[in-house]
């Protein structure tokens, strides 16, 4: 590593629990261990989609956001389980507890991982490996569940190698062989990398980070626009970002999946008049007014966009709210195909929520 690219060394953690949500019901049921449960959905008529789903239905090609319909298809003997988001949420606080006796250092991305900077823990323990190790143990002790980690000096790293010996893993990438580990990666892998970009790049003969590394910064940004600045620094092992402990409310939102699909504009408008009123409630609870409003819209066969309108006066109110959503879905010409899904979210926040400046960590993509 060049000289000028070195950094100070963190030790960040990257906790990743194990199919948390199927885990959990089988925890909570003894009939369902070791059995082919998936969380979400029902495989009869309209089904939804598969929210997790556990390691033996895994084993059948099942995975997260797949339609239920296909995920029987795969596993005709899958018990779908309905979600129980309370007992999630009560099993993620338990967890965030027992982080918070290494640090306050904490970055939740979701109910069921997070990122942990312990480069300063509170026990004096000074091995991040160790504390990963305790974390781990205490889960199991305390929850029943296992979680995967992965430890390193920044958060890109950490969070790869957590994913890397799953279930039930922890996995250390050291500063001296990161470079190394970064340029085996294959791009799919790579923050920011999806199916789309992935194909693109293996058109252009870029498989893996060796790959990436052969071009310069102006190339990777002309071909990937500003992604391509963090592709250059990542695959020589450089990630700046900071362990965030409060994460502020990016949008605000809601959304429904319906039993059936939406044909008849009225039917849509009744649904967007409840989730407007959701929206507001959730926008005061935390004091929060947006400028941006962003309406959401699946398709029966599973096409979605998102149309967005931004205003100069940032509102909380409920008739705004409905109104702009209402404008922004007949411009769709909405009745030309069935609707699946619906959804409203306010973005581009006037001030800071008060819960962040009360120490509040956690996220407010509330779908």
């Amino acid at each position: 590593m060049d000289t000028e690219d070195i950094r100070p060394v963190r030790k960040i953690i990257h906790i990743d629990m194990d199919a948390f949500y199927a885990s959990v019901e089988q925890r909570d049921n003894p009939d369902y261990r070791g059995k082919p449960i998936v969380v979400g959905g029902s495989p009869e008529g309209r089904g939804g989609v598969v929210a997790t789903a556990s390691y033996e239905a895994r084993k059948f090609g099942i995975r997260s956001a797949m339609p239920s319909k296909r995920a029987q298809q795969l596993c005709p003997q899958a018990i779908f389980v309905f979600p129980r988001f309370a007992a999630y949420k009560e099993a993620s606080e338990h967890i965030r507890s027992i982080f918070r006796r290494y640090t306050d250092m904490i970055e939740p991305l979701s109910l069921d991982e997070a990122y942990l900077d312990v480069t300063d823990d509170k026990q004096n323990i000074g091995s991040a490996i160790e504390i990963a190790k305790q974390i781990k143990q205490a889960i199991k002790d305390e929850l029943q569940l296992t979680a995967s980690a992965g430890v390193s000096v920044n958060k890109f790293v950490a969070k790869i190698a957590s994913d890397m010996n799953k279930p039930d893993g922890l996995t250390f990438i050291g500063p001296s062989s990161i470079e190394d580990f970064m340029e085996r990666l294959p791009v799919e892998k790579f923050y920011g990398v999806g199916h789309v970009t992935a194909g693109k790049m293996k058109k252009m003969g870029l498989h893996t980070g060796a790959d990436l590394k052969k071009l310069t910064e102006e190339d990777l940004v002309k071909f990937f626009g500003k992604s391509g600045r963090f592709y250059y620094k990542i695959v020589r092992g450089i990630d700046d970002r900071e362990v965030e402990p409060h994460g502020e409310a990016k949008s605000v939102g809601a959304e429904d999946t319906f039993p059936y699909d939406l044909t008849r504009l009225d039917e849509m408008n009744d649904e967007l008049i409840k989730l407007a009123e959701k929206v507001q409630e959730r926008l005061r609870k935390h004091q929060l007014k947006g400028r941006t409003i962003t309406l959401k819209i699946k398709y029966s066969d599973f096409r979605q966009i998102t149309r967005s309108l931004s205003i100069a006066q940032a509102v909380d109110d409920v008739d705004t709210i409905l109104q702009i959503a209402q404008e922004l879905l007949v411009a769709t010409d909405p009745e030309k195909d069935k609707i699946r899904l619906l959804g409203i979210s306010l973005s581009g926040f006037k001030d800071e929520p008060r819960s962040k400046k009360q120490g509040w960590s956690g996220q407010l993509e509330l779908f």
